[in-house]
């Protein structure tokens, strides 16, 4: 939905300003303006500060991040002269104590410009931990608006995670395909001023151009590799020469390290993770049935981030904390799905 409960608009025929008190559709909304209260088809209001900023002020501008002007904001369905799929921030608009124009927050959308339909699954992520999550489709030379971000967040390093797949499946086209989008504070800060100094509406980043085409596993020829000295296994005795699974794995990093005192806390979260997903990844090779992973109490980082990323996992069947006599309850115990022999 581009608008939300409490948004300030204004009347493009009358250019009277009101706000959003109801969402009634897809299409429609409920604004009051004057005290009176009465439906709009959404095409027939907009966001305020494209009216507000349309000229330029004097002053220079102070040293806080300012957009001094904003042009209209691009309209659904319209093509933006490019191919590819991006990722759109427009910075909105607030006054400070001084009255002067800061952004408050981003609204951020997914733009399709190519001539094709997606599915798509988009998640929000701050310091690893997913935020907001939505299941859609896009269109194709559309717009889709995804939620607003305060300002003040963008300097814990946003990442924007997407997987999409064709609409309409296509045998010579990738079944899916994932983008992570990672920006730092710094990056944002600086496409905002970028967009400030240019007089634009919004900034961009590219998710995608064109959507992959299926990839296609070609027979190799191991003479050469064998001759070399390298040793090449038959794919179907792989696990014969896999290290051994383990039904219980310990995380707590005095198991992993003979001296964790010279690592600092984030590089001892990055081990213990790189372990998980190293006997995750041989318990599955194994085909074992399930596995059990200690992780402690403690503020519970680590069992978090563990249970974020078995959801990404679709050979876990399911996964719970469970008991365990020496650790209490700092274990996660996951059960897999099994491959037919």
């Amino acid at each position: 939905m581009k608008y939300e409960i409490g948004d300030k608009i204004i009347v493009q025929l009358t250019k009277e300003e009101g706000k959003v008190v109801d969402l009634i559709n897809e299409n429609m909304v409920l604004i009051e303006v004057k005290g009176v209260k009465f439906p709009a088809y959404m095409d027939q209001i907009d966001f305020p500060y494209f009216e507000m900023f349309s000229k330029k002020k004097e002053e220079p501008a102070r040293k806080t991040i300012y957009i001094d002007q904003i042009k209209r904001e691009k309209q659904i369905g319209r093509k933006s002269g490019k191919d590819g799929v991006e990722l759109s921030f427009i910075p909105i608009l607030d006054k400070d104590i001084f009255e002067d124009d800061v952004v408050e927050k981003l609204k951020v959308y997914l733009i399709n410009n190519n001539d094709e339909d997606y599915n798509f699954k988009y998640a929000l992520f701050f310091s690893d931990v997913s935020t907001f999550e939505v299941n859609s489709v896009i269109h194709k030379n559309s717009e889709f608006y995804l939620h607003d971000i305060n300002f003040e967040d963008v300097s814990d390093n946003p990442k924007f995670s997407f997987e999409f797949s064709l609409l309409k499946q296509n045998k010579n086209k990738a079944p899916y395909f994932e983008v992570l989008k990672k920006l730092k504070g710094k990056q944002l800060f600086k496409k905002v001023e970028q967009t400030n100094l240019k007089n634009d509406a919004s900034f961009s980043y590219e998710l995608f151009g064109e959507y992959p085409a299926k990839q296609i596993n070609e027979e190799l020829d191991f003479t050469k590799l064998n001759n070399k000295g390298f040793k090449v296994y038959d794919l179907s005795k792989i696990k014969d020469h896999l290290p051994p699974a383990r039904s219980v794995v310990d995380l707590h990093i005095e198991r992993l390290v003979d001296d964790p005192s010279s690592l600092t806390t984030p590089e001892i979260l990055e081990l213990q993770l790189s372990t998980f997903r190293k006997y995750l990844e041989l318990a599955l090779a194994h085909n074992k049935k399930e596995v059990t992973f200690i992780h402690g109490i403690g503020e519970g980082r680590l069992k978090q981030n563990i249970h974020e990323q078995l959801k990404s996992f679709k050979e876990v069947y399911s996964f719970q904390n469970t008991y365990h006599e020496k650790y209490g309850y700092g274990a996660t115990e996951v059960f897999l799905k099994q491959r037919k022999q």
